[in-house]
């Protein structure tokens, strides 16, 4: 992919109708501009996506040996550092390791369609997205700016993209709906988050589709992935208001410890009534009681397969994408009966 020329002060300077000194001023907060004058001027340097630092600017052309990291999930959370949610940092620590060992350093970048954004941003080799959103932002930016990127996770506005890794999720929840009928099943509930990303999409698909070669009625819930613990407890009382399903299925593990949580103060005994188990693993299912069984994805694998193809697009080779590498469902006490519910 060509890379974009990117934008001077002096484009800047033109567009706003001001000297280049000025623009200076109005960026660093210098100077004696006018209110109005310094407010126009960052607004247009904002329309222009420019990006100030200097070796930034020179280095656009450049390779830098650096690539960029940004989670959709957690931009969209609000927060960085989720209490007993490791599966980002699985992800971030095995991307990190892997990226070094091929002679490539790795940054982290929060939103970068957010300003301020890191002076480097948008000078790096390439990006991985994880987990795009409809229509993301992210995803136009890079776009705009001709900067190679690849997605965890595939980009559900794009279905001609290719470049794109993620476990074999379909396969995985299947696994865990013909574990719950094995297990007795009959009504089983999916509580899914509201991201606007293909997990969320796909995840209730696969879902309804399961049900209606089981011949099962779906039910489907949602609860924003930044509400954790609480949202799932408020769905779980809902979901018993409505019927008290044999199987839940939770996206998120905060969302599965919540369910319990609310399940438990209603009277139902998990997994002896209802069995529960989590799409995703994470401490909050390894160390509730019962544990929750959980789908343990394979960062590793699916990390060293995003690099390849990011790499790849670099240096424009033709994609070999999409890669599906694979993830274990891990039972745990709160799907396991020694005897199927009647």
């Amino acid at each position: 992919m060509a890379r974009s020329k990117g934008v001077t002060i002096r484009d800047v300077a033109q567009r706003a109708g001001v000297s280049v000194a000025a623009v200076s001023m109005a960026l660093n907060g210098t100077g004696t501009l006018s209110a109005a004058t310094r407010l126009r001027v960052r607004a247009v340097a904002e329309e222009m996506e420019y990006q100030a630092d200097a070796l930034a600017r020179g280095l656009r052309r450049s390779s830098v040996g650096a690539i960029g990291l940004v989670v959709r999930s957690l931009d969209a959370a609000g927060e960085y550092a989720l209490t007993g949610v490791d599966v980002f940092t699985r992800y971030i620590g095995a991307a990190s390791a892997q990226a070094m060992d091929r002679g490539l350093s790795m940054m982290l970048v929060p939103d970068p369609t957010k300003r301020p954004a890191p002076p480097l941003a948008l000078s790096l080799d390439g990006y991985i997205v994880m987990m795009p959103h409809v229509d993301d932002p992210v995803i136009a930016l890079l776009e705009r700016r001709g900067i190679p990127y690849v997605t965890l996770g595939r980009d559900p506005s794009r279905p001609e993209f290719t470049d794109w890794a993620t476990e074999d999720d379909a396969s995985s929840l299947r696994r865990v709906y013909d574990h719950f009928a094995a297990s007795g099943a009959r009504s089983i509930a999916l509580l899914r988050g509201t991201d606007p990303n293909a997990w969320n999409i796909d995840s209730e698909a696969t879902y309804r589709a399961w049900c209606e070669r089981a011949g099962i009625t779906p039910r489907v819930y949602a609860s924003a992935e930044r509400a954790g613990e609480q949202g799932g407890e408020t769905v779980a009382h809902t979901i018993v208001d409505d019927g008290i399903p044999d199987a839940i299925l939770c996206h998120t593990g905060r969302q599965a410890a919540g369910v319990l949580a609310g399940l438990t103060s209603r009277g139902v005994a998990v997994p002896e009534r209802t069995l529960l188990a989590a799409a995703s693993d994470s401490e909050h299912t390894r160390h509730s009681r019962p544990a929750i069984s959980a789908v343990e994805l394979h960062a590793a694998e699916t990390t060293l397969a995003l690099l390849d193809l990011l790499q790849a697009r670099i240096a424009g080779e033709p994609s070999a994408g999409p890669i599906l590498t694979t993830a274990r469902f891990r039972i745990r006490a709160s799907s396991r009966r020694t005897e199927p519910h009647p």
